[in-house]
């Protein structure tokens, strides 16, 4: 599978992203892409020839090899990687539609933009963007489920039983490096929750802030529409009106002042 188109793709995503995105896109390309196509496709390259039962009866290990392992773990992953990096594309898809009709809106109307930024999270961008985290998460999680119900937990026993027909009776079977495979199991079991945990942050990022902003919008809204409503009057006289005191002054200085106040207080009167 050719793994450099998605990155090339997913990478137009990255710069729309928030700080939690792009750790999570980080996380998905170092810790699941290039060990899923480094190291845990040559560990489970041999799962069907190395695998060993104690009979030679014809089609048993076949059998056995199928109730063991219904589905690979390399195309279950292979399957995981892709369902959980589609959910990114809705965003650049929804981008470069606003970009479209941004184009059409500018040669309609001469120079004026539609959209200043195309690419900021408002209006309908925002739901698809929550929405790709969502979906983000939930493929994560069905996947996880899934594997866990297949393999009845995220262990692979050294050795197994096996009772199906043909096989003559209860037979033994063995799984080539089952030690390095149950470290590259929940290696890539840990990456999955450590990304489901990175989109639940962020979609709780973006809702908190959407709503610290509608608070703050609603919170000025009534303060304009408070001022508009009510006349706001002098309460007080002017500043000019007071004669400030310097603290400095003695005792008898501003007994002084209390008189000469009291003397010009008796001289308007009698005027």
């Amino acid at each position: 599978m050719n793994w450099s188109g998605l990155e090339s793709l997913l990478s137009g995503v990255n710069k729309y992203s928030t700080a939690f995105g792009r750790i999570w896109l980080s996380m998905v390309f170092v810790f699941r892409v290039m060990v899923f196509v480094v190291a845990a496709q040559r560990v489970w390259g041999d799962e069907s020839k190395d695998f060993v039962c104690n009979t030679r009866q014809p089609g048993c290990t076949n059998i056995c090899y199928d109730h063991i392992f219904p589905i690979s773990h390399i195309r279950l992953w292979a399957l995981q990687l892709i369902f959980v990096t589609c959910p990114s594309l809705m965003v650049m898809a929804h981008v470069k539609y606003r970009e479209g009709k941004d184009a059409k809106y500018v040669a309609l109307h001469q120079g004026s933009h539609l959209y200043a930024n195309p690419g900021k999270k408002r209006g309908g961008l925002w739901w698809t963007y929550l929405l790709s985290l969502v979906f983000k998460a939930g493929f994560d999680t069905s996947f996880l489920y899934i594997l866990y119900r297949i393999y009845h937990g995220y262990d692979l026993p050294r050795l197994s039983k096996c009772s199906l027909d043909p096989c003559p009776n209860t037979v033994d079977c063995f799984i080539s490096r089952p030690t390095e495979k149950k470290i590259f199991m929940l290696f890539m079991v840990i990456s999955s929750a450590l990304c489901i945990f990175m989109c639940v942050c962020e979609m709780i990022y973006l809702i908190g802030k959407r709503i610290s902003k509608l608070l703050s919008v609603r919170h000025e809204n009534e303060r304009i529409l408070f001022a508009d409503q009510h006349e706001l009057t002098n309460m007080a006289p002017p500043r000019s009106q007071y004669r400030k005191t310097d603290p400095t002054l003695a005792a008898s200085q501003l007994s002084l002042n209390k008189r000469e106040k009291v003397r010009e207080g008796t001289v308007t009167t009698t005027l």
